[in-house]
């Protein structure tokens, strides 16, 4: 019968203190390798444990921002914000959306800042112990509020301004202060406000009504926007005309069309010895105001100035046609030869059914009224009238009618019965993100970029993090590799050499009733006393020098911080790394003494 877990352990602990010198030797050398290994780990933990917390602490390491402004559609927040990687995610409007004036009331000390949106679950509020706002309140970052002069529980005065008609307008909400968020949050002047007035404050810049806060306006019409500007002169144009022509429009270039550009363009030729001239800005738009630059610059010199709108699709009854823009008056028709439109000149402030004209090419349609569908930022439908046919296989529209449809590819259009074409608010054009952990703000700025949006992120602070956490890892287990590779051979000689020593004894064991299984665990047991008697000193040695590093570095760190730290966890886990050692020195040792035999007992004797 075993005797494993009944005498043995009882002989292992009498021999064990028997040979106390050499026992107390084997628990300080494995003290000696293990409570380094502990302090090196400590530092390693405690280390990398304070970056992490400080980055963490402060959420804007967290925050994953868009580089650039686009539209995102409500789906794209939707999708994302399932994404257990996000931790917060608010969609942002147009920046020039979002300046508007804070008012103290008092005095009417007043500061131009931005509003950033927030809400439930913003880190960068929360986590700073400031309750994200509603309803009618706000939080103001430090700079904004030591500029007012305010603080929390004020009330503020938010106005906003606007252009319309020619005239300035304003309104005003009157906002409480719950909340102010220190500097090393964020040292821009700003206010962070509930989402719904955030849009509200957009609508209103854009003309259109807040109803649930009595703000007036109404829905705008499209902007006119053009592709260039055509001079046409019936001789050339000097170079100094030229020149100043770009300077005084902000057009950036001004180069000679021939006839064939000009019929592509709005579907005519030029008369024999006119000129053409088309000027406009690489890769971009150009705006009312720069065409009637050129014409008032062109005053005097019998030139025919018109607008114009590259060549586009509409799909016309189920049917894609090419379509241009020309509006010519009676006056410029007869001096370019050709028929002035149906619907006159360009005149850009028409609105309406007077904009929603076509020619269309000859027997196209025997419909007076078709349904027109232009794919632009947002796909629209809208009537257009039937007012004459021709010969070209292209349609014309009216070219006001054509520039808003070219406003139409940034902004999303609507059709109104009573009022035409219509601009939709802009919509989401940002966000604000955060990254639940900061492991994961790679991994999310690398997912937004393939789906191909530009971000800025804090990734080189946590990159260095990583790196540094990973090479003293490395060096950690480099040194404990050598470390617990000599306490195994210490352990392992001394336990071998015991056995030898003690060969007879063993045989003796034997000889009265001790089995191999008894004579294997000896050893065994042995090394596992020694070795917990080395981790008990290992973790006493690790306790009292933490200790000692961590008053050195007090001035340097903050609250909860320490720059030598082990987790009850990695404790346990050397603590069963080193019993694992011993046992395995143990094992030569224990596969020694079960060679016994009983007769060497009676042999000695």
């Amino acid at each position: 019968m075993s005797r494993v877990f009944d005498i043995v352990p009882g002989l292992a602990w009498s021999d064990l203190r028997n040979e106390w010198i050499l026992t107390l030797c084997l628990v300080i050398a494995i003290a000696a390798v293990v409570a380094p290994l502990l302090i090196l780990m400590g530092l390693k933990q405690g280390t990398i444990a304070t970056l992490r917390h400080r980055l963490v602490e402060n959420p804007v390491y967290r925050e994953i921002r868009p580089a650039e402004t686009r539209e995102y559609p409500e789906s794209w927040f939707r999708e994302w914000r399932q994404d257990p990687r996000v931790g917060f995610l608010m969609p942002t409007i147009l920046p020039a959306s979002s300046i508007a004036r804070l008012l103290r009331p008092k005095d009417h000390k007043a500061l131009t800042l931005d509003l950033v949106p927030s809400g439930a679950g913003d880190p960068l509020l929360s986590e700073n112990g400031i309750a994200p706002p509603a309803g009618d309140s706000g939080v103001l970052t430090a700079v904004a509020a030591r500029h007012l002069g305010i603080g929390v529980g004020d009330e503020v005065e938010l106005r906003v301004s606007r252009i319309r008609r020619g005239r300035s307008e304003h309104v005003s909400q009157r906002l409480r202060i719950n909340g102010i968020l220190p500097e090393r949050a964020s040292g821009l002047e700003r206010l962070y406000a509930p989402l719904s007035l955030v849009l509200d404050v957009e609508r209103y810049k854009e003309g259109m009504a807040a109803v649930r806060r009595g703000w007036p306006g109404e829905t705008p019409r499209p902007y006119a926007s053009f592709d260039g500007v055509l001079v046409l002169s019936e001789s050339e144009l000097p170079r100094l005309l030229r020149n100043a022509l770009r300077i005084e429009s902000g057009l950036a270039t001004i180069e000679p069309v021939e006839s064939d550009g000009v019929d592509r363009l709005i579907g005519l030729r030029l008369p024999d010895g006119w000129r053409g001239y088309r000027l406009g800005v690489p890769r971009g738009t150009i705006t009312r105001s720069s065409y009637l630059a050129v014409k008032r610059r062109l005053r005097g010199h019998n030139a025919v100035v018109l607008p114009f709108v590259e060549p586009f699709e509409l799909e016309v009854d189920g049917q894609r046609v090419r379509v241009i823009g020309r509006s010519l008056g009676e006056r410029d028709a007869a001096r370019l030869g050709v028929a002035p439109s149906p619907w006159g000149g360009f005149q850009a402030n028409r609105k309406g059914d007077d904009l929603l004209h076509v020619i269309v090419p000859r027997g196209s349609t025997r419909n007076t009224r078709v349904h027109a569908r232009f794919d632009g930022r947002k796909a629209l439908r809208f009537p257009l009238r039937v007012v004459a046919e021709s010969d070209r296989a292209r349609a014309v529209v009216p070219l006001a009618l054509a520039a808003q449809l070219h406003t139409g590819r940034e902004r999303a259009l609507s059709y109104d019965e009573s009022g035409g074409l219509r601009m939709r608010a802009a919509g989401f054009r940002g966000f604000r993100l955060y990254a639940k952990h900061i492991d994961d703000v790679p991994d999310l700025a690398n997912a937004l970029e393939r789906q191909g949006i530009a971000v800025l992120a804090e990734i080189e602070a946590i990159r260095r993090i990583q790196v540094l956490d990973a090479g003293l890892s490395r060096l950690f287990w480099l040194i404990a590799v050598l470390g617990f590779g000599g306490g195994i051979a210490v352990l392992a000689a001394s336990l071998y050499a015991a056995v030898e020593r003690k060969g007879r004894d063993l045989a003796m064991l034997r000889l009265i009733g001790l089995s191999r299984t008894d004579l294997f665990a000896l050893p065994v047991q042995e090394g596992l006393l020694i070795a917990a008697g080395g981790m008990l000193c290992a973790w006493f040695a690790y306790l009292a020098l933490a200790t000692v590093i961590n008053r050195v570095f007090t001035d340097e760190l903050g609250g909860g911080e320490r720059i030598c730290e082990l987790s009850a966890g990695t404790l346990l886990g050397a603590t069963a790394i080193t019993l694992g050692v011993a046992l395995l020195s143990a094992l030569i040792a224990a596969r020694k003494a079960t060679r016994i035999d009983p007769a060497d007992a009676i042999r000695a004797e």
